[in-house]
């Protein structure tokens, strides 16, 4: 099929820029808020919620507990929000999780500490965490399906790398908000109120991005494939169709979502936590260099998303995760000399590292399933994985540099997690440029194949 040209082509990329502008407002506000809960465990939350650990480091790993249930609660969300959204669109269930993340993150900026209501605190603040969790893991497949499935076939690893870009600048946006927080006001201030501030701001921004939302539709290969469900009865879909017809997808995914997953949080959440009480390194220094830092990343993801489509996904992927298997053992001397460039220059490489695993990875798994099924499938493959990855990565790189004083255990750590998603994308199927609808097409096949098969084993039986 020839590629569009001229005024038809111009305006279908502007359509598409609405798209990705759509998915990228909620995206941001969300990761905003997730991240937001990252950094104030460092900050904030060990001593507010968790006063009577033995020492600050015990302290902040209960906190880093309470941000891993989250992480438990993503799957969940992806399973329900999969389901729903091969059923109904994604748009709608885009919205549902734009409030929900609003909602929990607005009443965790209103909790009272342990010194108020006992262990109260911590109870409604892990409940409040599930329901965050929960919506952020249904947020993320629908987001970048809502680009992919718009995307032309060429160029699907750039467009759909955008909504990547939007989970940095979230980061920014959180890092951003705490950085002005804690250079205004005084550390008392900040520890008693100002960190509030930064929760309830999530209201206003979750309204900007639902409104954003609202203004897009979607796309064209969905609406078939939701037609062809409403009149098949026999088109199954969701969690269940996904394991009984792609289980080596799903696996794939898992296995390539590992290495990322374990190198960002220990970039941009242990990494607060080791330049803090490790390296001794101010609140307020710390965030402006992570600010440098996430602005960077933001635009490189992009470009390696550009970048795929050029070379292919497994060699970008796996590129990644062979130089971020070094991260470890370079990063953390390079924090140790105190020196601002240095410390800069080892969260910036971390987040190239990174942005060559995660720009590819909405094409990647968009082009691993059809349709009828992608949204559960995307979901499932990248959110399982985070209840074993990043969602006690830093608590146990919290432990290890407690039990060994040295952050070479984590370094071999990160290591050995790279390794198996360098195995991940030796299994991957190279798809740069495949078309989505192909995809579809030879899932009709292979369901109707399976269709005669199961009729001809039932007659024989009879006979």
């Amino acid at each position: 099929m020839s590629e569009q040209t001229g005024p038809d082509r111009s305006v279908k990329e502007s359509g598409l820029r609405k798209v990705v502008a759509a998915s990228m407002a909620g995206t941001v506000v969300e990761w905003y808020e997730f991240f937001l809960y990252a950094t104030a465990v460092s900050l904030v939350f060990g001593h507010m919620f968790f006063p009577n650990a033995g020492s600050v480091l015990d302290g902040i790993m209960a906190g880093f507990l309470t941000y891993a249930v989250g992480f438990v609660a993503r799957p969940i969300g992806g399973i329900v929000f999969g389901h729903f959204g091969d059923k109904f669109g994604r748009k709608k269930l885009l919205q549902l999780s734009i409030i929900l993340v609003g909602i929990s993150t607005f009443l965790m900026g209103c909790l009272p500490g342990f010194d108020q209501v006992g262990y109260w605190a911590p109870a409604l603040l892990v409940g409040l965490r599930f329901i965050q969790g929960f919506a952020v893991g249904g947020e993320w497949g629908g987001a970048v399906l809502l680009v992919a499935e718009h995307s032309p076939d060429k160029s699907r690893g750039f467009w759909a790398s955008w909504p990547q870009s939007a989970v940095p600048m979230g980061n920014l946006l959180a890092t951003g908000v705490l950085l002005f927080l804690s250079s205004t006001l005084s550390e008392a201030a900040f520890l008693g109120w100002g960190w509030r501030v930064a929760f309830w701001l999530s209201a206003v921004i979750v309204l900007i991005g639902y409104y954003i939302r609202t203004k897009v539709s979607d796309a064209p290969i969905f609406l078939k494939a939701h037609e062809e469900i409403q009149n098949n009865p026999n088109a199954g879909y969701g969690v269940v169709e996904v394991f009984r017809r792609y289980p080596r997808g799903v696996f794939t995914a898992m296995g390539l979502r590992f290495a990322e997953n374990i190198l960002y949080y220990l970039v941009v959440t242990f990494s607060i936590t080791y330049l803090k009480v490790i390296v001794d390194i101010n609140t307020a220094r710390i965030l402006l260099l992570l600010l440098v830092a996430h602005g960077i990343h933001f635009c490189v993801v992009p470009l390696v998303g550009k970048l795929s489509d050029r070379i292919g996904r497994k060699p970008t992927y796996m590129l990644g995760a062979l130089t971020g298997a070094t991260w470890g053992f370079f990063a953390f001397p390079m924090m140790d000399t105190k020196d601002d460039f240095m410390i800069l220059a080892s969260v910036t490489i971390g987040l190239v590292f990174h942005a060559l695993m995660y720009a590819g990875q909405p094409s990647i798994m968009a082009e691993m399933f059809p349709t009828r099924m992608r949204y559960s499938g995307v979901s499932l493959g990248y959110q399982v994985t985070s209840i074993v990855a990043g969602s006690i990565a830093p608590f146990i790189a919290t432990g290890l540099v407690e039990h060994y004083h040295s952050s070479v255990p984590v370094a071999i750590y990160l290591l050995g997690a790279c390794m198996v998603t360098a195995v991940a994308v030796l299994f991957l199927k190279e798809t740069k440029g495949v078309s989505l609808q192909d995809i579809d097409d030879a899932d009709a096949a292979g369901t109707l194949a399976l269709g005669r098969a199961a009729a001809a084993k039932s007659a024989a039986r009879v006979g």
